[in-house]
This record gives structure tokens, C-alpha cells and sequence, in this order.
């Protein structure tokens, strides 16, 4: 098992090159969610992702002729990054495996770091597989993303640091994926404060660690914006140390997900990925278990595809009620667009794309079917802009997501 004394010689030894992140209360977010929210930003690391801990940790250990030979791991992108970024700092040759559906502003800037990357197998475990050979053939070091003893005592730093700032915190929400973090964080906070609750997160689909601790049977599988917790298989060092030490495991889905990301970009200006909101979602999911207590949350990586990040932020406003679209039957008369706008301006709604149908429908031949999408305050407003529109005659149909 991980000692505190370990963690603390990791703490050590990574401090000059890894970034003290802020452990800073929310008070909006706390208002929201009925508990004393304090957010840890290892989105803050250099390379946007707690894994420098670990990594860092991991690779000065190393034995100099296990740094000439080089390093090899298999990650879906935070593990990679950062053991790419300290490889190359430290001199050390490395070679990264990930699996072929990661996104590629990971896989990009991993390759940055003069990494030599293989993009092999659909998952993170047939990625592992693949790199586990090519480490034996080529005689690499291997560096495990989460079941080893100095990668599990560098993420344990994180606990130390919390604790630091706020003594008095009661709970801490961690993300779990192969189970490093939260083993670490756990073997730390309790060994300082042994009644702290700690409470871990997977994503619906990737409930493995949740199936093991709670005997259960949850489908492993699946499309997820979490692509970093998706691990089908916990370490076996550190699921004995979840069982040993965790208190609880929830699980959350992409809903509850997107919307934490949404959060944090709109109240804290900062940027998660799905794994990285994946802690303040079961905070909000969850929120029985966390009210009225000093809640510690992690935010663990910030690497998210700025596609996806976009596409997140859009499907919110439409989920709100802040962007819609309008069906309007018209007759295909001049001056009848410009009726509709003006309706739609004077209720304060702005315009964002207009496109008529006429030629796939059952609609006479002098009718249309014109679509609006809108952009309003809030939902209320969505309505009063529909009313109006069928007050002056017109058919109109609002479209939500």
C-alpha cells in the first residue's frame, strides 16, 4: 500500500518542475449545489492535466540505463502528454501508444513533445496490450497511467495540497478511471484525516471499479465524452486500495457530464474535459449526499477537442431554451419574411439562420415551410416570440432539442 511518508517524498521530488494548482472555494457554484464547493485546478497543469504528478515522479526514478533505453505508455492522451512532456525535458526517449479514437488535439500535442506516437487498438486496454509487446521486443520501460506505486503516490501530491489549503474539507470527489488518481488522493487524505469521505466517479458505460466495490453488473461499453475515465478494467494495486479506502463510487451520465463542463466554462471561466467535470456532475447528481458539507472536487484534465468543447456549449443553450428554431408556414409572398423578422426583433430575438423549403413537402405549391433559428434570454422569451407569431395567423411550430 501507499504510504503517506511516500507521497510526501513524491511531493518532494516533483516540486520544482509541477504546478501547485488552486484549491479555491465557489461561491456560485456552492450557492447552486447546497455544499462548500472547492474546486482543485489540475487543469491548470502545464500540460492541462494531473498525470505530470505521477509521471514526473515515476520517470526520476528511473535507473540511468532504463533512461537510455527509453520509456514506452499507453494512454488516451493526459498519461501520454505528460510523460512526453518529461521524457523530453529530462532527456529521456519515449514512445506513446493510444488508442485510434483519440482526439487528435491530444494526439497532436503529444507528438509536440518529440514523442514517437502509434495510434493501435479501439480502447485503452488493447492499446496497453499492443504496448506491452512492443516494450518486451524493444526492452522499454514501461510506464503504467495508473498501477504502479510511484505513479499512484505522484497523484496522491493532489490530496496533500487540498488538505493543505483547507483542513477543514469533509469530502473529496474524484474521477475514476484506471483508479491512480483517486488511490493516491485516498491513501493521502486519509492517512492525514482519516474521517474525510472520499466518494469516486465513473461515467455511465465505464462503471468498472463501480461494479467491483459495489458487486455489481453495470454494461461496460460504449460512446462517451469521459473517452479519459473509459477504462474497462481498474488496476489491481489500485482497486485493493479503493476497497481499502474508498467510500463510496457513483456513477454519472453524459447529461449530467456536458452540463458540468457548461458549468464551469460559464461560472468559472474554466475549461474541463469530460473526465474533468466528470466530479462536480456527481456533485450535482448526487446532491443529497454532499449537502451542507465542505465538498473537495477535482478537476482533473482540460484537454477536451475544441470541436467537441463547442458542440457542448451549443447543445446547452439549445437544452435551455436560449437557442430554437421556429416552423413557420407561409405563403411564398413578397414582404412575408420581412413580416416575420420584424415580429421576431421587436420581441428581442435575434436572428442566427433562415432557410425556406418548398420543393420536399406536401404543401401547396404556393406555400412554404420556413425555418428560423433563434437566439433569446431564456425560455419564457421563446414562447412570447411563438405566441406573437401565431396572434398575426401564422402556423408555427417551436422546435426544441
Amino acid at each position: 500500500m501507499t504510504t503517506l511518508q511516500d507521497i510526501q517524498a513524491a511531493a518532494a521530488r516533483i516540486r520544482p518542475s509541477v504546478v501547485r494548482t488552486p484549491c479555491a472555494h465557489s461561491r456560485t457554484l456552492s450557492t447552486i449545489l447546497g455544499t462548500e464547493i472547492w474546486l482543485k485546478f489540475e487543469n491548470l497543469q502545464f500540460t492541462s492535466s494531473f498525470k505530470e504528478r505521477g509521471a514526473l515522479n515515476k520517470l526520476l526514478q528511473l535507473t540511468e540505463a532504463e533512461k537510455a533505453q527509453g520509456v514506452i505508455a499507453m494512454s488516451a492522451g493526459n498519461h501520454a502528454k505528460a510523460v512526453a512532456y518529461h521524457a523530453q525535458r529530462l532527456g529521456i526517449p519515449a514512445t506513446i501508444v493510444m488508442p485510434k479514437n483519440t482526439p487528435n488535439v491530444k494526439v497532436e500535442d503529444t507528438k509536440n513533445f518529440d514523442a514517437t506516437v502509434l495510434l493501435e487498438g479501439n480502447s485503452i486496454d488493447e492499446s496497453g496490450q499492443f504496448a506491452r509487446e512492443l516494450a518486451a521486443r524493444e526492452n522499454y520501460c514501461f510506464i503504467h497511467p495508473y498501477d504502479d506505486a510511484a505513479i499512484i503516490a505522484g497523484q496522491g501530491t493532489i490530496g496533500i495540497e487540498m488538505l493543505d489549503t483547507n483542513p477543514n474539507l469533509e469530502t473529496l470527489v474524484v474521477p475514476i478511471g484506471g483508479g491512480g488518481l483517486i488511490s493516491g488522493i485516498a491513501s493521502a487524505a486519509k492517512a492525514i484525516k482519516p474521517d474525510i469521505r472520499i466518494v469516486g466517479v465513473e461515467v455511465e458505460g465505464y462503471a468498472s471499479a463501480y461494479n467491483q466495490f459495489h458487486d455489481s453488473s453495470e454494461k461496460l461499453g460504449g460512446s462517451t465524452i469521459a473517452e479519459g475515465i473509459a477504462v474497462k478494467e481498474p488496476g489491481k494495486t489500485t482497486m485493493a486500495i479503493i476497497k481499502d479506502l474508498v467510500d463510496d463510487i457513483l456513477l454519472v451520465d453524459e447529461e449530467a457530464i456536458e452540463e458540468a463542463i457548461n458549468q464551469l466554462i460559464t461560472i468559472e471561466k474554466t475549461v474541463t474535459e469530460g473526465a474533468g467535470a466528470a466530479a462536480l456532475a456527481a456533485v450535482a447528481s448526487h446532491s443529497a449526499q454532499f449537502k451542507d458539507s465542505s465538498t473537495g472536487v477535482i478537476l482533473c484534465g482540460a484537454n477536451i477537442d475544441p470541436r467537441i468543447l463547442a458542440a457542448v456549449l451549443m447543445r446547452r443553450l439549445i437544452k435551455k431554451g436560449r437557442i430554437v428554431r421556429y416552423l413557420i408556414r407561409i405563403q411564398d409572398l413578397p414582404g412575408t419574411l420581412s413580416d416575420i423578422t420584424e415580429v421576431v426583433g421587436d420581441a428581442g430575438g435575434n436572428i442566427l439562420e433562415v432557410s425556406h423549403q418548398r420543393m420536399f413537402s406536401n404543401l401547396p405549391v404556393k406555400d412554404a415551410d420556413l425555418y428560423l433559428t433563434v437566439e433569446t434570454r431564456d425560455a419564457s422569451q421563446s414562447q412570447d416570440i411563438l405566441q406573437r407569431l401565431l396572434e398575426l395567423g401564422y402556423e408555427t411550430t417551436l422546435l426544441q432539442g
